[in-house]
């Protein structure tokens, strides 16, 4: 069978999805890439194209950005395409007028062993939750979120200090590998796919925001260093410093460790030691490397103690 003949729409924006149009591109007929339309974005509101976008220049590749995925000229657009697969990489909800198109389907690429992390942030909370092991899965797409028939899974063992932006880049190397294999094994005929069964302890990969990125001092060592490598390095774990006199600095942390100790402090108690910031926590205390101040610069701990008196705060919150 000759692969380069086999038309491939692909739809995606994040950086994500890059390995996977390089395999695609290399290997088959990438036809067309559908990716968001041009935001503004920083401080001051310039438009950047999204990395998929500048893939397509790159490469000579038509793209298309509809804001409306229903748009009846977007959708026969698309047929006269007569896509072969249409492969989805981080992208928003398909609605089955087009996932229906293809020739063999519609498959995406999840960062996780579905149909555990469901969801938009599945890398992030593998760390915070502290699983032993982490993967990809390529699956139909249905009418639901993350809910087809699995076709292909990765599974990985993840290093203990592993943190978000580490096991992103692991996963989709692995992902544009398993993607490939998913639509040579359908063409050949042997793939089988299957249902996503949901058995015991069901783990969501809920949508990151203000409240669930803030750390809680009251929890154990372990499950605070877990929070900062698994919002590494974004967003980014968050808390507060509290000054003597009720003021506050909102602080982003992106590596730590930690001492179990048994203390009497209360916590949330800020302690510098020699170049260190140690803050105190249900069963020890978390040992800040690298931070930095809302709206600063990142740096290691030594460097921020340079420039900021940390004798004037006391605890954390």
């Amino acid at each position: 069978m000759n692969f380069k003949k086999v038309k491939i729409l692909f739809m995606g924006t994040a950086e994500f999805g890059i390995p996977t149009l390089e395999i695609l591109n290399n290997n088959f007929d990438l036809n067309t890439i559908i990716t968001n339309y041009d935001k503004p974005s920083g401080r001051g509101l310039k438009i950047k194209f999204s990395p998929v976008k500048e893939f397509a220049i790159s490469n000579n590749i038509k793209f298309l950005q509809p804001k409306n995925l229903k748009d009846q000229s977007l959708v026969n657009e698309i047929k006269s395409i007569k896509p072969d697969f249409i492969i989805v990489v981080a992208f928003r909800m398909i609605p089955k007028i087009i996932w229906e198109i293809p020739k063999y389907g519609t498959i995406n690429l999840h960062a996780s062993l579905l149909p555990n992390y469901r969801g938009s942030a599945p890398i992030n909370w593998a760390i915070i939750n502290n699983e032993e092991y982490s993967g990809v899965t390529t699956f139909f797409i249905d009418d639901k979120i993350d809910t087809g028939d699995i076709l292909l899974q990765e599974k990985i063992k993840l290093e203990k200090n592993i943190n978000a932006g580490d096991l992103h880049d692991k996963l989709k190397v692995i992902g544009a590998r398993t993607v490939e294999r998913t639509i040579i094994e359908i063409l050949k005929n042997k793939l089988v796919k299957k249902k996503q069964v949901i058995e015991g302890n069901y783990k969501t990969a809920f949508k990151l925001d203000k409240k669930n990125i803030k750390i809680d001092w009251n929890q154990d060592c372990l499950s605070i260093y877990n929070k900062i490598r698994g919002l590494s390095p974004f967003p980014g774990a968050r808390t507060t410093f509290i000054d003597t006199n009720g003021g506050n600095k909102k602080v982003i942390f992106y590596e730590s460790e930690f001492e179990i100790f048994n203390h009497n402090q209360k916590n949330g108690k800020l302690l510098k030691e020699k170049d260190l910031i140690k803050i105190t926590c249900s069963d020890g205390y978390v040992l800040i490397k690298n931070l930095k101040m809302e709206g600063k610069k990142r740096m290691n701990t030594r460097s921020f103690l340079n420039g900021f008196n940390i004798e004037n705060y006391t605890s954390v919150k």
